[in-house]
């Protein structure tokens, strides 16, 4: 993806954000906990941290918790589902917190969408030494038969590289920060945890619709794609009727402030 498109996808979030506050899945708390195990400190700031979805899960674990976002749509969205949190517009290049105060970093499905070269440093500034850096991404378990075949046919817009565990592991190997600069970053390690939401087939069509590809697509192409999972979610027993798990897991990817 080259400039021009990345900022458009990263900057498509906001006009579907109650959708994406409805129907994007929240995060394992397994995965939080091992995001943050090795973390010197509660202060912990959620990068990128759209309407909440990680925010909320990092409350009901106790965490000290601040987040930032730069979408005003989105932000609105989070203020609103948790108005004792605070919230502040900012971005990864521009993080609006002084050297030295947060003990982890953490991103939720976000951390592809940051220009490095000028987020590490930046991560770099506000994290405490032996900080944390973690990325989570909520990713569909395709080893699920039914899953795989939903993976075909929604295409990339809507479940692209990194929304299954096979393709996360590569996509995310080489997005840790470069050992370069006053501030270094250890060794990447990666963990999956086992997740799932519950979905109907309308509410999991829905929430495909979220995904950036699907939003930034013209709208003839999008209602066809939209048709094409309806009709497949319609032909399979396992989605065709009422609730169902839409097997997942939350995968991170986490480094270590030197």
């Amino acid at each position: 993806m080259d400039q021009d498109d990345r900022l458009l996808h990263r900057s498509s979030f906001g006009a579907a954000a109650a959708a994406y506050a409805e129907h994007r899945p929240d995060y394992a708390q397994a995965a939080v906990r091992w995001a943050l195990e090795s973390a010197p400190g509660p202060r912990v700031l959620d990068l990128g941290a759209g309407t909440g979805k990680l925010t909320a899960t990092l409350v009901a674990m106790g965490a000290d918790v601040v987040a930032v976002e730069p979408d005003p749509a989105m932000l609105t969205e989070l203020r609103r589902a948790l108005p004792a949190v605070r919230a502040l517009p900012g971005s990864a290049e521009a993080i609006p917190l002084p050297d030295g105060s947060i003990d982890a970093v953490l991103a939720g499905n976000a951390m592809h969408w940051f220009d490095m070269a000028v987020a590490g440093p930046e991560i770099a500034r506000v994290l405490t030494p032996a900080g944390i850096l973690a990325g989570l991404w909520n990713v569909m378990d395709d080893r699920v038969g039914w899953v795989a075949g939903l993976a075909r046919v929604s295409g990339s817009a809507a479940v692209g590289p990194r929304d299954v565990p096979t393709s996360w592991r590569t996509e995310t190997a080489g997005m840790h920060l470069p050992k370069t600069g006053a501030a270094r970053f250890g060794s990447p390690e990666q963990a999956e945890f086992p997740h799932g939401q519950r979905r109907t087939a309308d509410a999991l069509v829905a929430t495909l619709a979220t995904r950036a590809g699907m939003l930034v697509m013209p709208g003839r192409e999008r209602e066809a794609t939209l048709g094409r999972i309806r009709a497949y979610l319609a032909s399979r027993p396992e989605t065709a009727d009422g609730e169902f798990t839409l097997p997942m897991l939350t995968c991170v990817l986490r480094v270590r402030r030197l």
